[in-house]
């Protein structure tokens, strides 16, 4: 026994040594970000490196216990949030906001969720909820979550509240409280938000360039994309938009810190606060989604889950250290590109909803075995399922 067992820590070692020459990009590898610094932002987005599915709490859980979930978050994991919903959405983005510099438009829902909750830094985390009286869904002013997006941006709310179905390249989850409650999904509907508002600047009021997100805000916040008086403009959407330049031009899209509104570090940046922005054409074309490539390590996509064993992340029949590189990788954000369900069902080892690198050291463990004991049995057995 001792004998296997010195053999198996033996195998472990070298795995994990074999793995390492894979060229990963570690998520600590810089203090002031999540991702790799040699990541290309422009092209391929952040990544993931929060491991941010769906949602971020379970569905089946109280009210309170999504709460307290959200609460936790930090500004840069609220950050990160954010630039996943962005990233998973950026070929409508660029096209309907009418910007191609995808750190801009990170910085602009920066901005919103800094002037809207100040994005986590008063200690509140993604959990901030306003105008909450009467029975859940009767106000059309009850917003949560670091956008503080209403309850009016979703599917089935009050027959009484003007609907927002224009934007059909987003999903629109239904009202519901584990839906309203959820940070990531508040934040995708936040954004489907705007884009409502950016197609009613366009056709409605026939607004063009830089007006139209100016406007858009405007509707996020009042109800309506229609022209407004200086006053309110300098109040909210001028304000968001100096945030945002705050972000963007101060290196601190990706770090820890916030702004906040009034922050007389912004200053610079609200006496002409669109200029760096007003090349923007937003535009109501149609918008085709190209799937993002997945780098590297490679996943059958024509797999059937049905005969997918648990463990078998790149869904090739076998249990080895390949697919311990794709959970590393999928980890480390080297993978670009979407969660999906069925990824997520076979490569979430330890059945945690998370995959991380415990999956991919369970992934090692049970190798080491096979390689001792090709009669070992299967990953289930392996995990005690």
């Amino acid at each position: 026994m001792a004998k296997r067992i010195t053999s198996v820590a033996i195998v472990i070692m070298i795995l994990i040594s074999t793995l390492l020459c894979y060229n990963f990009t570690s998520i600590t590898a810089s203090a002031s970000m999540a991702h790799s610094s040699s990541r290309d932002v422009q092209s391929s987005g952040v990544g993931n490196p929060f491991n941010y599915g769906e949602r971020n709490t379970p569905a089946n859980a109280s009210v309170s216990q999504m709460r307290a979930i959200n609460h936790k978050m930090s500004v840069q994991e609220i950050k990160y949030a954010i630039f996943k919903e962005v990233d998973e959405n950026w070929d409508l983005l660029k096209v309907r906001l009418g910007v191609t510099d995808r750190e801009k438009v990170y910085a602009l829902f920066l901005g919103l969720a800094t002037r809207e909750s100040t994005i986590g830094h008063n200690g509140d985390g993604g959990d901030l909820e306003t105008n909450a009286g009467g029975s859940f869904g009767t106000n059309a002013a009850q917003a949560y979550g670091p956008f503080q997006t209403a309850v009016t941006a979703y599917k089935n709310n009050n027959p009484n509240f003007m609907t927002e179905y224009d934007v059909p390249e987003m999903k629109q989850y239904d009202l519901t409280q584990q839906n309203f409650y959820d940070c990531i999904i508040s934040l995708h509907m936040g954004i489907r938000k705007v884009l409502h508002f950016v197609t009613l600047a366009i056709n409605d009021q026939h607004m063009s360039g830089y007006t139209v997100v100016r406007n858009a805000l405007k509707g996020f916040n009042t109800g309506w994309a229609t022209p407004g008086d200086a006053a309110y403009y300098k109040d909210y959407p001028d304000e968001i938009i100096a945030l945002a330049h705050w972000y963007y031009s101060n290196g601190h899209l990706y770090d820890n810190e916030a702004t906040w509104t009034t922050d007389p570090r912004a200053s610079a940046y609200r006496s002409n606060p669109w200029s760096w922005w007003s090349d923007a054409s937003p535009s109501l074309a149609s918008v085709s989604s190209t799937p993002q490539v997945i780098e590297e390590a490679t996943v059958n996509p024509n797999a059937d889950i049905s005969k997918i064993k648990l463990g078998d992340a790149n869904m090739d029949g076998e249990i080895n250290s390949k697919d311990a590189t794709i959970i590393l990788q999928d980890y480390a954000r080297s993978i670009v590109g979407k969660k999906t369900i069925l990824t997520m069902s076979v490569s979430d080892v330890n059945k945690d909803n998370t995959i991380n690198s415990k999956d991919a050291v369970f992934v090692l463990q049970y190798y080491a075995l096979l390689i001792v004991n090709s009669n070992y049995g299967d990953m289930e057995k392996f995990m005690g399922f």
